[in-house]
């Protein structure tokens, strides 16, 4: 049996979508034409499913979240390594999943939950891998595809073909450019281009249009030159790191950015494009 909130009569189910029986269906939700949905899946409220929307394993979608035609969520891992443990997927409330999106769940190996967080935007043919984290706010853009166990910030942009690498960290509002590929981690507010990633500044846009205020951000520019001086400079990344440690002590934003570089890291940082002689700190990147 279907479990349906009391407040059924604000719930629609189209009679050609299967919905199994022992999953949870929230007040308010919409399962358009030929939607699959698994035994284990709870909805919260108020979500939609499209139409041919599949979604399976112990998976849970947030409230207010859209899904369009032919995404998958919860589906089995592309890794020989699982076994059909019953790991989860979880997706945040008012997120939206375009056309052609899957969504893979954990695996008992690495974290054991996929999660995608609230207020998301997933366009078209991405793919979110297993165990991948990917914060609040944040956009994936079309056909952009990521290993398993690649952890986005909040409100980070990945633009469209970007392909990331498993295990790489993507920090807070970070930028990647299109059709680049990430195979190192990325400190907060970073932008990166090219076909193999590299770093060339900060992400400016982001932080005019979110509020920042001028000389926080003329600090924050001189906190990455310093870090990041052309041609590499004179002393080593660790000399640099401790001077701008000391140098911006009160200054919360450099020290999250910091904080990234000395967190614990599977795939080391993102090399400067400055350090090889090439690019510049953009203003418009």
């Amino acid at each position: 049996m279907v479990h349906v909130a009391k407040e059924a009569r604000a719930t629609v189910i189209h009679p050609t979508a299967i919905v199994a029986s022992g999953a949870q269906v929230g007040a308010g939700v919409t399962i358009g034409p030929w939607c699959s949905v698994g035994p284990d899946v709870v909805i919260e409220d108020g979500v939609e499913l499209i139409s041919h929307v599949v979604v399976d394993g112990h998976t849970r979608l947030g409230a207010a979240s859209r899904y369009f035609p032919f995404c998958t969520v919860g589906m089995a891992p592309q890794d020989l390594k699982y076994k059909g443990e019953p790991t989860r997927c979880e997706v945040g409330a008012r997120t939206v999943v375009r056309e052609h999106v899957t969504i893979h769940r954990g695996t008992a190996s690495g974290a054991g939950v996929t999660r995608v967080g609230a207020d998301v935007l997933i366009m078209a043919n991405a793919h979110v891998a297993h165990d991948c984290e990917i914060g609040n706010r944040a956009i994936i853009v079309n056909n952009v595809v990521m290993g398993g166990h690649v952890h986005i910030g909040d409100d980070a942009r990945i633009m469209g073909s970007a392909a990331i690498h498993q295990f790489v960290r993507i920090g807070h509002a970070a930028l990647v450019g299109g059709v680049t590929g990430v195979e190192a981690d990325i400190i907060p507010y970073g932008s990166v281009l090219g076909n193999r990633a590299r770093l060339v500044g900060l992400h400016w846009i982001w932080l005019r249009r979110n509020g920042v205020k001028s000389d926080e951000i003329h600090r924050m520019r001189k906190a990455f030159l310093a870090l990041y001086p052309k041609n590499g400079g004179d002393q080593p990344f660790a000399a640099r790191l401790e001077a701008v440690r000391q140098d911006f002590a009160q200054d919360g934003r450099v020290q999250e950015i910091l904080a990234f570089i000395d967190a614990p890291t599977c795939r080391g940082l993102v090399r400067s494009a400055r350090e090889q002689g090439r690019g510049q700190d953009m203003e418009n990147a």
